[in-house]
């Protein structure tokens, strides 16, 4: 039996596409293996979002053809598609899949003889902007990825995405549901929903046929299924009505992912953002108002060109001020083939990274006060199957990060526990431990 691994950089969506490519390896005779196993075929499925795509890239390359000289290396992902020529070159790829042709992975590769050229299967992403095709993870992780909406028509002007992965596009409500049984049949418990612009879903053949909401509702009736996370959505697609239904739904739970990018409204205009700062404030105040427990992430990015010191001073400021949970930092870097690369005041790499190491600290500041506000509560915590130092982790629905002494028994299991202290680690502590979990 041939053997086949994978490794995945980005997001959450390319863990959900990367887990479905698996299931088309296994189904054509394959068995799938960890990456330090020597595989006869490796597939990398890559991201173009942060910076040094092209190093990573290499590295994994090259890491790959340590453990299997011989191997067969193919690169999807968004990478793939936006530069499949400058991949073909690094040393010891076999072939190259664009968006288009990844799920079709199977057939191209039937014959896994190495060339002394890479070959190339790519078409212009204008050819799948109607193409959705759904993915999911699952039997790799106590969660599940599940892919509802893909590609994006939002013109951000530092963003690639749209180049790579099309224009919006989504599942039908009936096929994500479906989907959602089968997962509940498998026995997960907790569904994240992921796509490129997931408040855009609702989108078929060009036309807008549903809205994100409809697909919240459905869900929500879903049997089997504790929990649904939302993973991510744009602010001005978080509507009042959505945050009002969370708030007293069954499953999805208390925790928003928002990105923001920058708290100063000239740097807002300057990347097209489609709000300002005070719809923000707004939602956030609704979301408190509503749930106060809530758990809120947010996006930010440093080092965009024309960002003075006291923009940033304007973002750290915002954030300082604001009722979020916990910080996603990225430090701005140049894409090409992007308005925003070419735009006029590029800010120095050190300042970059010193306004990063800023927002890292205000970020660790933001979760461990939101930590503490919930010792002393009692949540329902989902275990991991993980194991570190005899402890065990898992995560209440409003996204706190828990420790408890390891129990194999406790494995995607939902427990009712007391938090009760913040570690040096900064995680949370369950004391009382057999007392609670066993109730």
């Amino acid at each position: 039996m041939k053997k086949v691994a994978f490794y995945t950089l980005g997001c959450k969506l390319n863990f959900s596409e990367t887990s479905t490519i698996g299931r088309l390896f296994t189904d054509a005779g394959y068995a799938v293996v960890d990456f330090t196993d020597g595989a006869d075929v490796y597939v990398i499925n890559t991201c173009s979002v942060t910076e040094h795509a092209d190093k990573k890239c290499r590295k994994v390359v090259k890491e790959a053809l340590k453990y299997s000289p011989n191997a067969y290396v193919t690169i999807v992902g968004c990478y793939a598609q936006l530069k499949p020529v400058e991949i073909a070159e690094i040393e010891g790829v076999d072939m190259v899949l664009g968006a288009a042709e990844k799920f079709r992975i199977v057939e191209y590769i039937s014959d896994l003889t190495k060339q002394p050229k890479a070959v190339i299967h790519q078409q212009n992403i204008e050819k799948v902007n109607h193409n959705f095709i759904a993915a999911y993870s699952i039997g790799d992780r106590t969660r599940t990825f599940l892919k509802v909406q893909d590609g994006c028509d939002y013109p951000c002007t530092y963003c690639t995405i749209p180049l790579a992965r099309g224009g919006s596009r989504s599942d039908t409500i009936e096929n994500v549901i479906n989907r959602a049984k089968q997962i509940a049949e498998s026995g997960v418990k907790e569904i994240v929903l992921t796509g490129v612009n997931l408040g855009d879903f609702g989108i078929r053949n060009g036309e807008r046929e549903d809205k994100f909401f409809d697909l919240v509702k459905a869900l929500d009736e879903v049997e089997g299924i504790e929990r649904i996370r939302i993973s991510s959505i744009e602010p001005n697609l978080l509507s009042n009505e959505i945050i009002e239904f969370v708030s007293g739904s069954k499953r999805f739970v208390p925790h928003f992912h928002i990105p923001l990018q920058s708290g100063s409204n000239k740097i807002l205009g300057l990347m097209r953002r489609r709000y300002q700062r005070e719809l923000y404030t707004e939602r956030v105040a609704t979301i408190k108002a509503l749930i106060p427990n809530c758990c809120i992430g947010v996006d930010v990015i440093v080092g965009f060109p024309g960002e003075t010191h006291e923009d940033f001073l304007d973002t750290y400021q915002f954030l300082n001020e604001l009722d979020v949970s916990y910080l996603h930092v990225f430090t701005y870097s140049e894409r090409e083939q992007t308005p925003a690369a070419e735009m006029q005041g590029r800010v120095a790499g050190s300042t970059r990274a010193d306004r990063s190491k800023m927002l890292h600290i205000l970020s660790d500041k933001k979760r461990r006060a939101f930590y503490e506000s919930q010792i002393g509560s009692v949540g329902e915590v989902l275990f991991e199957d993980d194991q570190k130092n005899g402890y065990m982790h898992g995560f209440t629905k409003n996204y706190v990060k828990v420790k408890a002494k390891y129990d194999p028994v406790m494995v995607n299991e939902i427990k009712t526990v007391k938090l009760t202290a913040i570690t040096a680690d900064g995680e949370v502590e369950v004391t009382e431990t057999e007392e609670v979990l066993a109730h």
